[in-house]
């Protein structure tokens, strides 16, 4: 059995478990039993939140087809299991650029976790190097860069943007570089942002501007209300944080969206590229001509990503463009994976069809939302618990037996 699995299945106490708490409130720990898979998490979350604060998470873009086609698009292929191969034991482990993770599950990018609980950023990162996995860190981080370093967590990787200001985006990098983050991640699909009707409904803007009414609804939100309500009127983009510049919510917000660039190319990606002489990772990638193009301009790796329905509602779904992507790819680059991943043997499928590891969005911040670090590890180890199960039925030792006809596809297309 693999090791967080082991912990779950002793009942084995985190130092996260113990530290359950933000100042004097304390977070009951009702919410690991009830919480015992990534869709109950997900509901907990829902009830501890304010509608417009988990819609921000929760929600695509548009109808939300493409959202809930990255969900379906797992339904859509099933295993083949060679039981008889015997797995005792199950080994998880994988490297990625010269570096030992616990499992191919890896914390992706999620803009404004502070929103959730204070300080997510540095939570969530803590409970992945408590795992043994590593997290990329969203450009809207709460948290600096230089906090988020000084907790010792390996395996950090940077989101980055292209501004119209390349010396903004410049400077970011440099940063990135000298608080020793071991990975760049360039998203190239968010150019221009895409219309989200669930905040357009709730009228949610960042920083929130809640009403006397709006405050008096979330009464029976007093959880989060007491952890954030002192934090949200000076809550920063501190990611962006500079001598002598405001970097608070109200500032910057209006700012960000026109300082993306429609315009940033592949010349663009070659010159990051040429700055950044660490693993270079573009998420983003659903076809296979632009998986060929990143690999041409030096990329270490891509993500295939559409961005978790936030962005182009109509895209394809994440794993079903992977099969293509891995075709042309042909091993030369590591690919990665985000979109729906919803259970360990999502993991297992993704793995089969090719990929090297999965990055999680959403279900990190229901488990931060619930519980801070513990929560965040709690949805860690379940990923992990239900990775070590579905690859013992499937008769596999560890993540190198893993292979394409462990899997076919059963839904349409």
């Amino acid at each position: 059995m693999c090791q967080h699995a082991n912990r779950i299945a002793a009942g084995e106490k985190t130092d996260a478990d113990r530290r359950s708490k933000f100042g004097e409130f304390s977070v009951s720990t009702s919410w690991r039993q009830k919480g015992y898979n990534v869709a109950e998490m997900r509901k907990l979350a829902k009830a501890q939140l304010p509608t417009p604060v988990f819609d921000f998470a929760d929600g695509g873009a548009q109808d939300e087809l493409t959202k809930d086609r990255n969900e379906r698009a797992f339904a859509d292929h099933a295993l083949i299991p060679k039981p008889l191969n015997g797995a005792a034991a199950r080994d998880l482990s994988i490297e990625l650029f010269g570096q030992k993770l616990s499992m191919p599950i890896i914390i992706g990018p999620t803009g404004l976790s502070g929103l959730f609980w204070p300080h997510a950023e540095r939570e969530t990162m803590l409970a992945a190097a408590a795992a043994g996995t590593g997290m990329c860190v969203s450009h809207a981080s709460t948290c600096t860069m230089e906090d988020l370093a000084s907790t010792g967590a390996e395996a950090r990787w940077m989101q980055v943007f292209i501004y119209k200001d390349r010396g903004f985006t410049r400077h970011f990098m440099e940063r990135a570089q000298d608080t020793g983050f071991d990975a760049l991640v360039l998203t190239v699909d968010n150019q221009l942002l895409g219309r989200r009707e669930r905040d357009l409904k709730n009228g949610f803007v960042i920083p929130p501007n809640f009403g006397l009414a709006a405050y008096l609804r979330m009464i029976a939100k007093y959880r989060w209300l007491l952890r954030m309500a002192p934090l949200l009127g000076n809550m920063k983009f501190a990611i962006y944080e500079r001598p002598g510049e405001d970097a608070r919510l109200k500032a910057l917000a209006g700012k960000l969206a026109g300082m993306l660039d429609p315009a940033m190319n592949w010349d663009d990606v070659k010159w990051v590229r040429d700055f950044w002489k660490k693993p270079l990772i573009i998420k983003g990638v659903l076809s296979p001509d632009e998986a060929e193009r990143a690999i041409d301009v030096g990329a270490d790796s891509i993500i295939v990503s559409n961005h978790g329905g936030r962005q182009l509602d109509g895209a394809i779904a994440s794993l079903d463009a992977l099969p293509a992507i891995v075709e042309r790819v042909q091993g030369r680059i590591p690919i990665l994976l985000d979109g729906g991943v919803r259970r360990g043997s999502d993991v297992l499928k993704t793995l089969a069809l090719g990929a090297t590891a999965c990055l999680l969005g959403r279900p990190q911040l229901w488990g931060v939302s619930v519980a801070g670090q513990a929560g965040v590890e709690h949805i860690l180890d379940v990923y992990a618990k239900e990775l070590d199960v579905a690859m013992g039925l499937c008769g596999l030792t560890k993540i190198s037996e893993i292979s394409g006809d462990l899997i076919c596809r059963t839904g349409p297309g």
